[in-house]
Parts: structure tokens; sequence; C-alpha cells
């Protein structure tokens, strides 16, 4: 397999640094990968290696995240609306015209917002644990942000700010790894996520777009009749031991989309962290399949 290096570079939109890491032939098929809470581009870096041969491969860390700027939460309106709409403006001055998406996590109602505003740019989704139904909400990872959501008070973020801890993150990473996939993870993941995250200003960036969260859940079914209307393309990845996207939540693909691949891997949230040759060779299948060759 040859081997392309990933480069690591920064333009600017809308006033605001915003960096990326991009690998592959610039005329091949483009895949545009967008990390989650409360990661950065880094989630990416096992699996751009293994497909860089044959894809263009662009990864933006999302404004407040990763090495893209972090402006304050009074500079910046931190809403899922905005960051998608940077996002939209990113894609076109780094020059993807269509693409497939990758979204996990965050980066989910940011690519689907960005395919409902632009459905003729988007070739084909892989969804590794992002959501898009109501089933696919843990109840217990979910009860304290959706009662941010509700109200937001000093007693509804408490428990949703030790979400950006160090034990919290951690938790994030292991939950639902079972024993013999746990010495695959990294432990620099969470202590590099935790040290950007405990970034001063990031306290509030963070709790703002957690209780912006309901806006991405009133979009749902919209997110809904844009996979019934354009019948796109689509692979679910899925670690079946996460406690923040359950498994439902893939499964439930298959009602609007029935022609979606639904694959349940033992694994939990970050499945690339354990997965990410296994998942290379699905996504390297499936867009070989239906967006190369338009099976």
């Amino acid at each position: 397999m040859l081997v392309l290096p990933i480069h690591h570079r920064t333009v600017t939109v809308r006033g605001h640094e915003i960096a990326y890491r991009e690998a592959g032939p610039v005329d091949a098929p483009a895949l545009l990968l967008l990390h989650g809470f409360p990661t950065s581009s880094r989630m990416f870096r096992d699996l751009m290696p293994l497909l860089a041969d044959r894809y263009r491969l662009v990864a933006p860390d999302h404004l407040g995240f990763g090495r893209s700027a972090a402006p304050s939460a009074a500079a910046f309106d931190y809403t899922f609306a905005e960051l998608a709409a940077i996002t939209a403006e990113f894609t076109e001055t780094v020059g993807l015209d269509r693409f497939a998406l990758y979204i996990q996590d965050y980066g989910a109602p940011l690519g689907l917002r960005l395919a409902l505003a632009h459905p003729d740019r988007i070739t084909a989704i892989v969804s590794q644990n992002g959501n898009a139904y109501e089933e696919g909400l843990g109840a217990e990872a979910w009860a304290p942000v959706l009662a941010l959501v509700r109200e937001r008070t000093p007693e509804t973020e408490e428990p949703v700010r030790a979400l950006r801890s160090l034990d919290g993150i951690r938790r994030q990473y292991e939950t639902g790894v079972p024993a013999a996939y746990r010495d695959l993870l990294d432990p620099d993941a969470w202590h590099h996520d935790a040290a950007l995250m405990a970034r001063e200003g990031q306290d509030a960036v963070q709790l703002d777009l957690i209780a912006d969260y309901g806006s991405n859940l009133t979009l749902y079914p919209a997110f809904q009749e844009y996979f019934r209307t354009s019948r796109v393309p689509l692979l679910a990845v899925w670690g079946e031991g996460d406690r923040v996207f359950v498994p439902a939540g893939a499964e439930a693909f298959r009602r609007d989309l029935p022609d979606a691949e639904v694959h349940l891997l033992p694994t939990g949230h970050f499945a690339l962290e354990t997965h990410a040759p296994t998942i290379a060779a699905l996504i390297d299948d499936f867009l070989g399949r239906r967006v190369v060759r338009g099976e």
C-alpha cells in the first residue's frame, strides 16, 4: 500500500483560522471527516493513512476545537447553526465541490445541516456513531444534557460541565470497549482532548454548544426527510458499546434508507481508536461500490 503524507494546514473562514488535516490526491473522490466532542481531527490520525492513496481526505477542527481558533463565547455565537455555516464555507475555501461525509458525534448534526443546505454536494454518508434518531440517544448519558437543554441554570450546568474533565473524557473513550480491545486505547487521546478542553474560555464555549443541542433534535425529522428524498448512500459503522449514541440509532437509518449498510463493531464511542483498519476497509468497499462505480 502506498503511504501518502498527512498535511497540517490552515485557512481563514469569516476571519477565524480553521486548522485541518489533508491527505490524498486532489483529484480523487473526496471525503470530508467531521469529528465530535471533545476531540478534533486528531481522531482520524489512524484512518487517514489507510485511505489516502485512493481518496482526498479533508478533516477540519471545528471552531473552538483542536488547533482551530477558539474565540470566546462572548465574541462568537457558539451554536450548531453557526458551526455548520463555517463548515460549509470551509469546504468552498478548500475546493470541495462534491464529497462524501464521515460524521461522528457533533460531526453528525454539522454534516447533516450541510447536507440539508447543499444536498447536491453530498455523494455518500459514513456515520460512525453519528446520530439522527431519538432512539439513538442513550437514556442515562443524555439525561443531564436534556435537562440543560430544557432549562439552563447553574444546577443543570454542573453535571454537564464534568463531561470535559479528564475523568469524564476518559470514560467516553473507555465505556463500552471490551477487555480484549482495551489495551488498544491510546491514553494520549484523552489527555490531548482534556488539555484543549482546559483552555481559558472553554467552559462557556462548550456549555453554549451543549445547551444548543436541542436545535439538532428539532432537525431530526428534516434529516430523516433528507434521507428519504435523496436516497443518499449511507454506511453506518457503529461502536455497539457506545452509551451516548446506542446501536438503535444505527439500525434506524434503515427505516428511511432501506439500502443503508449497517455494521456494529465490538467497541465504544470512539471506534477508530480500536478498529481503524476495519472501518477503513468498510469505507473503501462502500465508497468503491456506491460512489466510484455508482452501484
